[in-house]
């Protein structure tokens, strides 16, 4: 029997993946592809935990001078080891990496810029010391150089005594633009354009690179999140080739349909312990409109994928924590009511007729299109076609990002509204005797205490029923004894929400919930005819969904219509 391999979830070195058992889903096919590209200056945005990381450790390894007598270990069986091409292990690799720099004063930045790009120089160095001669002389001499050109110009120097080329490495070009933008003041916008702008150090650095391919840069390479530094670098530094939105490219990072199945076999897995749809929960994105395949995010599968390996289908958490797109990324920009409404509107139609931006600057990242672009590049909607008009959408990839989208509501709500209190014990308590005691009041009864009745009277004004959803799904994708699934589709129309129990982990609980959600305004609240007609109405329509094709036949559904009115009461009618 076939010795199963090891998920690499966190892993991004590749020589660690091709030595030490581990899967690797072969993408060096996109090598060659690269390679053949007229330009050799390449730039690549994909969302976070995508896999960047580790496809740049793959081209580490395939054109470094020093992994020469390595290849055919690490490369022998994949496509590119079959199909090499002349460059590989031909060229001197540099890798730079701009996480973790300090961006709380311009010249606090300028001190930890120069000192990462001095690491960079001394890393390059070390990792060479078996080529290079005099190698510990020259790292003295590089350390006391104390400005970004003349470091890169040294590693240049040496690279040159060889008769070779370099290959430069960009991981996360935007981080720390990322991390201005989430601070969120005039201060940092102003300390970002004084570093990008002018004679900043980052300009100097895309300057020198842009001087170095006149005679010793070969290929570069660059990854990030986002476009936000792309118009503000190009005079420094013209990238010309973004392969980002490339439909031949789609599939570069992530994780096809086919390629989630191989990790389960090379995996050793028993797929009988899943107890989820992976495609619903973990499926749909795309980064071109006419892409063939939609991909899984790698870092949700390979957690995924672990813990049913680790735990089997006992499985509580269905997504990993660490991929939860940080919230001040987008908290400044949802300063601006337009972005919150296009935020509600995503969430409700769970898509929008919108075409991708393939770059703005930081200046016009309030705009409303340049927002919904970000969204896309961070991973919170993805590409698609509208069905009936084949017009380019935006819409939610999985159920796992909706459970974001409920989550940022749910935070807005709560800032603007600092009465409301969510104790978890009090709620998991109400979702308790629901779910074991089929008895629902109690939870209704602390949503409206803690939640409903404590909207101030400004949001008041604007709350609707789908704000009620927002808050009811944030708070029921909490605790994990049910999978709450909001606009199910059957044959009926589309249920507000659907609670599926988690049988594999709760076998006791032995109903599922079916709610219809019916909301009137405050200033509503005396009219008895609008009252009555939206009773009717979600009764109307739970009686229509017990007929339809999901749910005829079924003795494990209850039932419930609800109604709140304003703040002050809500009724509660099973049918």
């Amino acid at each position: 029997m076939k010795t199963p391999k090891k998920i690499p979830y966190g892993q991004c070195n590749f020589e660690r993946l091709r030595t030490e058992n581990y899967i690797y889903v072969d993408k060096t096919r996109y090598i060659q592809h690269i390679e053949d590209e007229v330009n050799s200056y390449h730039f690549l945005i994909r969302p976070r935990k995508f896999g960047k990381s580790l496809f740049l450790s793959v081209l580490e390894h395939y054109y470094d001078v020093r992994y020469k007598d390595d290849f055919d270990v690490l490369f022998g069986d994949l496509y590119i080891g079959k199909n090499p091409t002349p460059k590989r292990n031909s060229l001197f690799v540099i890798n730079f990496h701009f996480s973790g720099l300090d961006t709380s004063s311009v010249e606090d930045f300028k001190k930890s810029f120069i000192g990462a790009i001095r690491g960079s120089v001394q890393f390059f160095l070390t990792a060479h010391r078996s080529i290079i001669k005099d190698y510990e002389e020259l790292k003295k001499e590089a350390w006391k150089i104390d400005n970004v050109r003349g470091q890169i110009e040294f590693a240049f120097d040496i690279i040159n005594r060889y008769n070779s080329k370099a290959y430069i490495i960009i991981d996360e070009y935007d981080h720390f633009a990322n991390d201005l933008i989430a601070q969120g003041t005039n201060l940092s916008e102003m300390q970002y354009k004084q570093l990008i702008w002018a004679n900043g150090v980052v300009r100097d650095f895309y300057e020198t690179l842009k001087d170095g391919t006149k005679k010793i840069i070969d290929t570069i390479f660059i990854t990030g999140i986002t476009p936000i530094m792309l118009d503000d670098v190009t005079s420094g530094f013209n990238i010309s080739n973004n392969l980002s939105l490339k439909e031949k490219y789609n599939e570069i990072l992530g994780f096809t349909e086919e390629e989630v199945e191989f990790i389960k076999k090379e995996a050793g897995i028993d797929v009988s312990l899943i107890k989820v749809n992976m495609k619903f929960l973990y499926n749909g994105y795309k980064f071109h409109t006419d892409a063939k395949n939609k991909l899984y995010n790698s870092a949700m599968i390979n957690y995924f994928l672990g813990e049913i390996k680790d735990e089997g289908e006992k499985i509580e958490r269905l997504m990993d924590d660490n991929l939860k797109t940080d919230y001040s990324r987008i908290k400044r920009l949802l300063k601006k009511p337009l972005n919150i409404e296009i935020l509600e509107k995503i969430i409700e139609n769970e898509s929008l007729f919108a075409n991708v931006i393939s770059r703005f600057s930081i200046d016009k990242i309030h705009d409303s299109q340049n927002f919904l672009s970000l969204l896309y590049y961070i991973g919170l909607v993805t590409i698609d076609k509208e069905k009936k008009t084949g017009k380019p959408v935006l819409k939610i990839p999985n159920y796992s990002i909706k459970t974001l989208y409920w989550e940022y509501m749910d935070n807005i709500i709560r800032e603007r509204n600092p009465r409301m209190i969510y104790d978890p014990n009090i709620i998991f308590e109400g979702l308790l005797t629901m779910a074991f005691d089929n008895d629902f009041a109690p939870f209704f009864e602390s949503f409206h205490k803690n939640f409903v009745s404590q909207i101030s009277n400004r949001d008041l004004e604007k709350f609707s029923e789908k704000n009620v959803k927002f808050m009811l799904l944030s708070i029921l994708y909490q605790n994990n004894l049910y999978l709450p699934v909001p606009e199910l589709e059957n044959s009926e129309g589309y249920t507000d929400i659907y609670l599926q129990r988690r049988s594999n982990l709760y076998p006791n609980v032995e109903i599922d919930w079916i709610w219809e959600i019916k909301y009137i305004k405050h200033s509503d609240a005396d009219n008895q005819n609008l009252i009555e007609t939206k009773k009717t109405e979600a009764i109307s329509q739970l009686q229509r969904y017990k007929t339809s094709n999901l749910y005829k036949n079924r003795t494990d559904i209850r039932y419930l219509a609800i109604l709140f009115t304003g703040k002050k009461s809500y009724w509660i009618e099973e049918v």
